[in-house]
């Protein structure tokens, strides 16, 4: 078997791309080799997958490209992860993925190989969207995201 082989699939937001990017670099400088970008050791590989958006089309509005990108994420990361391990004998041992692109840790499962979830933004913005249930629950917000909540 070669050296580890990670494929990793950030949110494609500038925040959670450098921070994953980052990780990744040192990833690489302990010998696991990543699908990512193209570095000078060539341990880093660049791969792209489709948002679904078209040429021209603003990115930086985050609602349309996080809906976008979840009409073609139940296809794209499979694809991706057949490619790569057709390309070569290291085949890939890990999927770390920013939670923000979920649906890909569905996909790595699906095709049984070990994922890992990353949180690349703020822990507080984490810790709030695991709490959206329990405030729709308790009547602080709505499901369309009204707040009834006062802050002083």
């Amino acid at each position: 078997m070669g050296k580890p082989h990670v494929v990793v699939i950030p949110y494609p937001a500038q925040g959670h791309v450098i921070s994953v990017m980052e990780l990744s670099q040192n990833l690489a400088k302990q010998g696991i080799k990543i699908n990512f970008k193209v570095d000078e050791n060539g341990l880093i590989h660049l791969l792209s997958v489709p948002d679904g958006l078209e040429d021209g089309e603003d990115r930086n509005q985050l609602g349309k490209l996080t809906e976008s990108l979840y009409q073609v994420m139940p296809t794209q990361p499979k694809e991706l992860i057949h490619k790569v391990n057709g390309l070569n004998d290291d085949k890939i041992s890990c999927v770390l993925v920013d939670i923000g692109m979920g649906l890909a840790l569905d996909v790595a499962a699906e095709l049984g190989i070990p994922t890992v979830g990353l949180w690349p933004a703020a822990v507080l913005q984490l810790a709030v969207l695991l709490k959206v249930p329990k405030l729709i629950d308790d009547g602080l917000i709505d499901e369309n995201g009204n707040t009834y909540l006062v802050l002083f």
